[in-house]
C-alpha cells in the first residue's frame, strides 16, 4: 500500500488511519501487514469495506489526511467504474522482518542452495521459469513502474496485477522491495543474482494464476 509523500508524517504518528482505493478486486486483507513505501511505517489493515462515494464521511476524509470527502475522492486514482474500497489500519510496531531479511547480503552456500530450491518450487508451481526472469528484470530496471515492467514478461492490462503478485512472492523471500515507484532488489537479492540459472532464451513466460 503506497501513499503520497505528504501523508508520511500522518502515517508515522498514527493520525492517518484510513485510505480509499479503487481496485477490481481487493489487494489487501483484514489482518494483513503491509509496507507503505520508502521509509514509511508498516500498517496492519483492520477492515476492508466496499463503499459508495456518497457514503464517504467527513471523519473518513480527516482520518485519510484530507479536508473533505470531495477532496479525498478526487485524489483516488483508478477507473471510476471500479469498486471503491475503504481501508482502515493501524501502525504496526517493530522492524519489518522482510526488511531485516533483505538487508542480509552475506549468503553462504547453504543459503544460496535453499533460495534456489524455493525459487525452483515457485517456477514449478507456475509451470514457467519466471523467478529468474523477474529478478533480472527488476535488477536491470529499478524504480520502473509495474505497468512498464509487465509487458517485458508478456503481460499487459489486467495481468499487471499478476506481475505484482509475483514480485510480492519474491519480496517474502527478502529478495525485492517496493519503492514509491517500482521495485528494486534488496542486498540479499543482489547477492543471489550471480547464482541464478542462466537466462532462458525462449520467449518470456506468460504467468497464470
Amino acid at each position: 500500500m503506497l501513499f503520497e509523500k505528504r501523508l508520511r508524517d500522518g502515517l508515522a504518528d498514527g493520525s492517518v488511519t484510513v485510505a480509499l482505493r479503487r481496485w477490481r478486486r481487493p489487494q489487501v486483507v483484514a489482518g494483513g501487514v503491509y509496507r507503505t513505501g520508502g521509509d514509511g511505517p508498516r500498517v496492519r489493515v483492520v477492515a476492508v469495506d466496499v463503499v459508495a462515494p456518497q457514503d464517504v464521511t467527513a471523519d473518513d476524509a480527516a482520518a485519510a489526511g484530507y479536508a473533505s470527502p470531495a477532496a479525498l475522492l478526487e485524489a483516488v486514482r483508478g477507473d471510476a467504474d471500479l469498486p471503491l474500497y475503504r481501508l482502515r489500519f493501524t501502525v504496526e510496531e517493530g522492524e519489518d522482518p522482510r526488511a531485516v531479511l533483505g538487508a542480509t547480503a552475506d549468503l553462504g552456500p547453504g543459503d544460496v542452495a535453499d533460495l534456489l530450491r524455493r525459487l525452483a518450487r515457485m517456477d514449478a508451481a507456475a509451470g514457467a521459469p519466471w523467478t529468474s526472469v523477474v529478478l533480472r528484470l527488476v535488477a536491470a530496471h529499478p524504480g520502473v513502474v509495474s505497468t512498464d515492467l509487465a509487458p517485458r514478461v508478456g503481460l499487459d492490462g489486467l495481468e499487471r496485477q499478476e506481475f505484482k503478485l509475483r514480485v510480492r512472492r519474491l519480496k517474502a523471500l527478502g529478495l525485492t522491495e517496493s519503492l514509491l515507484v517500482g521495485y528494486r532488489l534488496t542486498p540479499r537479492g543482489q547477492a543471489l543474482l550471480p547464482h541464478l540459472p542462466m537466462a532462458d532464451r525462449r520467449p518470456p513466460p506468460r504467468f497464470t494464476t
